[in-house]
């Protein structure tokens, strides 16, 4: 498997934990993230806020096209729905 390119802080109660035990639970966490973090659930959890055309797109197609652009235009927003 590929090696993960994220950061991670992983803090851990017990004193004398192992660092075999601190790469396993790091690997399990990062097999936890890589079966959360799709384009479905990406797109689920975001909208798009139009303030040029005054528009809140929340539709799966109109979502995605907005984030695969690599330039935005000004006043578009990302917004996350939490």
């Amino acid at each position: 498997m590929k090696a993960p390119n994220r950061d991670m802080l992983v803090l851990v109660k017990e004193q004398g934990v192992s660092s075999e035990y601190i790469q396993m639970e790091m690997e399990r966490i990062h097999q936890l993230l890589i079966s959360f973090e799709t384009i479905d659930r990406l797109v689920n959890a975001h909208e798009v806020m139009d303030l040029n055309r005054y528009k809140r797109l929340n539709k799966y197609n109109a979502v995605v096209r907005v984030m695969q652009e690599t330039n935005l235009k000004p006043f578009i927003f990302i917004v996350n729905k939490n």
